[in-house]
């Protein structure tokens, strides 16, 4: 298969800029995947597509403000963008210009942080050591800026609206932005309805920025996220399927995480580590039952994945709709249901 098999074609307008207000605000295309039909609806009409029993999984992932703008010993500008934590204070981080930062560079942030390139990985990212007072969590807090993707241009008013409602523990590069349209009074209508929210945790890394540059798909090398799956998630999961119950999936992150771990029946081993999986056509969803995700970018391994939900040929159909009606697309834009 292709990578040019997943292309489409998106007029630049209908790139959000911009979160909808309020996040339930956002528009949902629903797609029933037995009778291929459509339904354009507003995201907070959700609810009426759940029904009591169904397992709603959530990644509870929070993103750090990981985008670090620092000067080198000679004063040339370098940008720093943190992805993977190794240790308290040595990081993964994609680093520009690279060609400034060779092995045992330094970095001067601000008056708290700066830092020295440790190595380089075989994908060309950087370890970086960083030298601080107190917590690095209050040090960035101060220094950083919200990693936004590089299509959206307008600068985010509210650094909260690029985190979920749910969002708990410290660790993204990039929202998982499905989660972006449910507020608290949408989930708690689904609680009260008898909808289970279980949550996992996936810390979208590099993958989320790395464009897929090779020509057959199969070719493509993920890079590695740290994930958990709890005893608790799995054992809810599991209970689910052995019940015949639907395990409804809030993004691509929590649908990576699931099936990382998932077996030939559908149910889940708890358990953490890191996790490359790449989900593309014709692989068949063991766990997820249904999706609800944002409109991906063309030839993205987003849009790979969401093709083995239905088929790459109803996909780009399902997307040549939405243009057409105008959805907003990518991460502050309009949403998905796959039933």
């Amino acid at each position: 298969m292709k990578t040019s098999d997943f292309y489409y074609n998106l007029p630049e307008e209908l790139i959000a800029q911009t979160p909808a207000e309020p996040r339930d605000s956002s528009r949902l295309l629903v797609y029933h995947r037995d009778t291929k039909k459509i339904e354009h609806r507003i995201f907070r009409d959700v609810t009426e597509y759940f029904k009591a029993g169904d397992v709603l999984v959530v990644n509870r992932t929070r993103v750090l403000p990981a985008r670090l703008f620092g000067r080198t010993k000679n004063g040339g500008a370098v940008e720093l963008l943190l992805l993977k934590r190794h240790t308290i204070d040595v990081w993964e981080c994609l680093v520009k210009p690279g060609k400034k930062c060779k092995t045992g560079a330094e970095i001067a942030v601000n008056d708290e942080l700066t830092a020295r390139i440790e190595g380089v990985t075989e994908t060309g990212e950087r370890i970086v050591k960083f030298f601080y007072e107190g917590a690095f969590e209050d040090v960035l807090s101060r220094a950083g800026t919200m990693p936004l993707p590089p299509y959206i241009h307008e600068k985010l008013k509210d650094p909260e609206r690029y985190q979920t409602v749910y969002s708990r523990e410290n660790g993204s590069a990039a929202a998982p932005t499905a989660g972006l349209h449910f507020t608290p009074e949408l989930m708690q209508t689904l609680r009260d309805m008898g909808v289970e929210i279980v949550e996992v945790l996936l810390h979208v890394g590099l993958g989320t920025f790395r464009p897929v540059k090779v020509d057959d798909v199969e070719n493509h090398v993920m890079h590695s996220e740290y994930y958990e799956v709890s005893e608790e998630a799995a054992s809810a999961i599991n209970r689910a399927k052995k019940e015949g119950r639907r395990v409804i999936c809030v993004g691509t992150t929590s649908v990576r995480t699931l099936e990382t771990v998932a077996n030939a029946d559908g149910t889940v081993n708890a358990g953490r580590g890191d996790t490359s999986i790449f989900l593309y056509p014709p692989y068949k969803m063991k766990c997820c039952d249904a999706l609800i995700t944002n409109f991906h970018l063309p030839e993205s391994t987003l849009l790979m994945l969401v093709s083995c939900l239905c088929s790459r040929e109803e996909i780009l159909q399902i997307y040549q709709n939405a243009v057409e009606n105008r959805y907003r697309f990518f991460s502050f834009g309009d949403a998905c249901l796959f039933l």
